[in-house]
C-alpha cells in the first residue's frame, strides 16, 4: 500500500498546492511558449524550487511536480537531445523535494507535529498540454490510442523512477485518454495515482462524456486511490461530485481555477462571476461530498492555500 492510499484510509484531509504556471506569471515571470512553466527545467530551475517552498509554507501536503507541460517531445521540439529531455523531465521530482525541504526546514518544531511531510506527486498532464492549444478545454486532438500510449508510458516510467510518491493524472478532458492512463496506471502497483477530469459545464467532461461514464471506469483500478475534479469552474464541482459519488466509493478530489474564465484562443483570463465564490467558502460543501483531496488550480496562489489551512485545521 502506498502513503497516499494510507492516509486517506485513515480519512486523512490533506491540502494540495495551487497554480504552477500562472503563478509564475503572476510573480513576474514569462511563461510564454509551447513549454509554459516547464521551460524553466532548462533555463531556471530555482523559480520552481522557489515557488515549490511557497506553498509547502503556505500548507500544502502534498506538491505536484512541474511536469505537466513537460514532455519529452516537446523537449525535443525545442532542441534538447533525448537525454537532456528525460533528465529535465525527471529533475522535476527533485525539485518538488529541494522545495519542501527548504520550507520544511523553517517550521518550528510544534508546525511539524501538527502536519505531515509533504509528498511529492508527478503531474501527468494530458496530451493537449503538449499541443498548447488550449484543447483540455474541449478534449478533441487528433490522435489516437497507440500514440497516447507511446505518449504518457515513457514518462511516467521515467518519474517512477525518479521517485514521485504518486502520479497525479490531471486536466483530463476526453475518455480514450482516460482509458489509456487508467491501462497504464495498472502497470505501476507499486504507485498510488489519481485522476482528475476537467469539465466546462458541470455535467460531461471536456469532450462531452457523461462524469458519470468515466468515473465508473475507474472503480477497478486498485492503485488509482482517489477521482475528482481539477481545472473546472467551482461552480461546477459540486454537482460533478455528486455524480461521481454515485459511481465510485473511492475517496474525492477538487483543485478548481479560481473561476476565472479562460479564452484559450486569446489566452487571458477574464474576471471571475461574483456567484463562484472563494475556495474556502466552497470547501466545507465539497468535504460533506466525499473530497479528502483539496487544492487549487490556475490563478489560485500560495494565499489560497494558506487561507483554506487556517479554515480547515486551525
Amino acid at each position: 500500500m502506498g502513503i497516499l492510499k494510507e492516509l486517506l484510509e485513515k480519512k486523512q484531509m490533506l491540502l494540495l498546492d495551487g497554480a504552477l504556471g500562472t503563478e509564475l506569471e503572476l510573480q513576474g515571470h514569462d511563461i510564454s511558449g509551447k513549454l509554459w512553466s516547464a521551460k524553466y527545467l532548462v533555463g531556471d530551475p530555482s523559480v520552481l524550487v522557489d515557488l515549490h517552498a511557497q506553498y509547502v509554507a503556505a500548507g500544502s501536503d502534498l506538491i505536484t511536480s512541474a511536469s505537466y507541460q513537460a514532455s519529452l517531445a516537446g523537449f525535443l521540439e525545442e532542441g534538447l537531445s533525448s537525454e537532456a529531455a528525460k533528465a529535465a523531465l525527471t529533475s522535476t521530482i527533485g525539485l518538488a523535494r529541494q522545495g519542501i525541504e527548504r520550507a520544511w526546514s523553517h517550521l518550528s518544531e510544534e508546525e511539524k507535529e501538527k502536519r505531515i511531510y509533504p509528498l511529492v506527486g508527478a503531474s501527468i498532464g494530458p496530451y493537449a498540454a503538449y499541443l498548447a492549444d488550449g484543447s483540455e478545454y474541449t478534449g478533441h486532438y487528433p490522435i489516437g490510442r497507440k500514440e497516447l500510449e507511446a505518449f504518457h508510458l515513457e514518462r511516467m516510467e521515467l518519474l517512477v523512477e525518479a521517485g514521485a510518491d504518486y502520479l497525479a493524472l490531471e486536466t483530463i478532458p476526453n475518455k480514450l485518454e482516460t482509458e489509456v492512463l487508467l491501462s497504464l496506471l495498472a502497470k505501476f502497483p507499486q504507485v498510488d495515482g489519481y485522476i482528475s477530469f476537467c469539465s466546462q459545464d458541470g455535467k460531461r467532461i471536456s469532450d462531452g462524456t457523461p462524469i458519470e461514464e468515466v468515473g465508473q471506469l475507474c472503480e477497478s483500478v486498485e492503485n488509482l486511490v482517489a477521482v475528482g475534479l481539477n481545472c473546472t469552474a467551482p461552480r461546477h464541482i459540486t454537482p460533478l461530485l455528486e455524480k461521481l459519488s454515485i459511481v465510485t466509493k473511492k475517496p474525492l478530489l477538487a483543485y478548481p481555477n479560481s473561476g476565472e474564465i479562460y479564452d484559450g484562443e486569446l489566452k487571458c483570463w477574464h474576471e471571475a462571476p461574483a456567484e463562484e465564490g472563494s475556495l474556502v467558502e466552497n470547501s466545507q460543501t465539497w468535504i460533506k461530498s466525499g473530497v479528502q483531496l483539496l487544492g487549487g488550480c490556475c490563478r489560485t496562489r500560495p494565499a489560497d492555500i494558506a487561507n483554506l489551512r487556517k479554515a480547515l485545521f486551525e
